[in-house]
């Protein structure tokens, strides 16, 4: 491409409840301290993405609950997504060529700030990369959480949000721990990662910890009624307008219960001194390394199928965690460099989707833009499916 000339790119726009497209635009060139990222992989977030398709984000929370780079406004049309993991094409030669994660929406390639972007430790293969988002919503919820060794705990959703704070606190020295979920499909999995795993009915005794992470009412009243006296909740669930009615008449007063919010839009409070969010994106990277967290990515589609994919999964996402989107290795850019830029990890189970109709727009004539926004975050985690429905989790800001 001739320096100074505009660069095409084509990106994924919710257009109206349960319907999206695919639109072109053109991008500015990279301008010092920036970077040309051509994207290998998105995800799918089934938590706060879901209520994005949906139209539920309610209006109080419009500005709250921008993600860092999204174009167009609640509700709709609306460029929304922040899991992306590409390759940075052009910039500061430290970053060229690198793998890279950005809290970037659904988009074949996009300028950001050099800073933006987070390169990928040499062991994470960019596949698995997908999980970041997720992965950091869940480090930050355990310090909100923070579990004491020999605490009772248990964490309340077997989404990839919940799996992943689970996967966590296990390995915490003498901490007695299970993960709850009602589908008992989802057991097998789950001990293959080293996690104890129980159905509703099999949870007895009193918590002295709950982490709810299913995005379901029901299931947060049920797990408060597990606390013993003085138990703590932690709640990363972010359930968009809909209403969420608590037992707050029956023991929770009597047992002196807390019930506390975690959103990862600010680094939890006890760490806050001595960590910023790139320390904390570079340790969730970091905690991906292990091949066995490669079954959290449940499926894959194709970008151009997008505007089917992600629509049917918002509405019913049944035996979904991650979904991951795959992009074309059609640019001369990346000829080449496909065996260790596309290398997702082996053991992932993938169920290609297929659109029955796929859609796309023609040029949105909309002005020359480089996506260039303030990368803080206002709040979380791709790839949550709940208990009893769609998994709403904190949105990225």
């Amino acid at each position: 491409m001739a320096a100074g000339r505009p660069l095409p790119a084509r990106a994924y726009w919710a257009v109206a409840p349960f319907a999206g497209e695919i639109r072109s635009e053109r991008l500015a060139p990279p301008g010092p301290g920036e970077v040309l990222v051509e994207t290998l992989y998105t995800a799918i977030s089934r938590g706060t993405e879901a209520i994005v398709c949906a139209g539920r984000v309610p209006p109080d929370q419009h500005a709250a609950m921008r993600c860092p780079f999204q174009a167009g406004e609640f509700p709709f049309p609306v460029k929304y997504g922040y899991s992306n993991v590409g390759r940075v094409i052009e910039g500061p030669p430290e970053l060229l060529g690198r793998l890279v994660f950005t809290l970037f929406p659904h988009q074949t390639r996009f300028v950001v700030p050099a800073e933006a972007v987070h390169p990928l430790p040499a062991e994470l293969p960019p596949g698995r990369a997908v999980l970041a988002a997720a992965m950091e919503t869940a480090l930050n919820g355990l310090w909100d959480a923070a579990p004491r060794i020999g605490d009772r705990m248990l964490v309340v959703g077997a989404g990839v949000v919940g799996t992943l704070v689970a996967w966590l606190a296990c390995r915490i020295p003498g901490i007695e721990l299970r993960l709850v979920d009602i589908d008992p499909e989802r057991r097998r999995r789950i001990l293959a990662l080293g996690i104890p795993f129980a159905l509703p009915e099999e949870v007895s005794g009193e918590a002295d910890l709950v982490i709810h992470a299913s995005g379901a009412p029901e299931a947060l009243a049920r797990a408060l009624s597990w606390l013993g006296l003085e138990g703590r909740l932690i709640e990363l669930s972010w359930y968009g307008n809909a209403p969420v009615p608590l037992p707050l008449g029956s023991a929770f007063h009597s047992r002196r219960l807390t019930l506390q919010s975690s959103q990862v839009g600010q680094v939890a409070a006890s760490q806050r001194p001595r960590w910023d969010r790139q320390r904390r994106m570079a340790k969730a990277l970091e905690l991906l390394a292990d091949p066995a967290l490669d079954q959290l990515i449940t499926g894959e589609s194709r970008f151009e199928d997008l505007p089917e994919v992600l629509p049917r999964l918002a509405r019913d996402a049944s035996g979904v965690l991650c979904h991951r989107i795959a992009y074309s290795d059609d640019s001369p850019r990346r000829r080449g460099t496909r065996n260790d830029a596309t290398a997702a990890s082996g053991s992932a189970t993938r169920r290609p989707m297929t659109a029955s109709a796929r859609r796309r727009t023609p040029e949105s004539g909309s002005p020359v833009s480089s996506s260039r926004r303030n990368s803080s975050r206002a709040g979380s985690s791709p790839g949550m499916i709940t208990e009893g429905g769609a998994g709403a989790k904190p949105k990225r800001a």
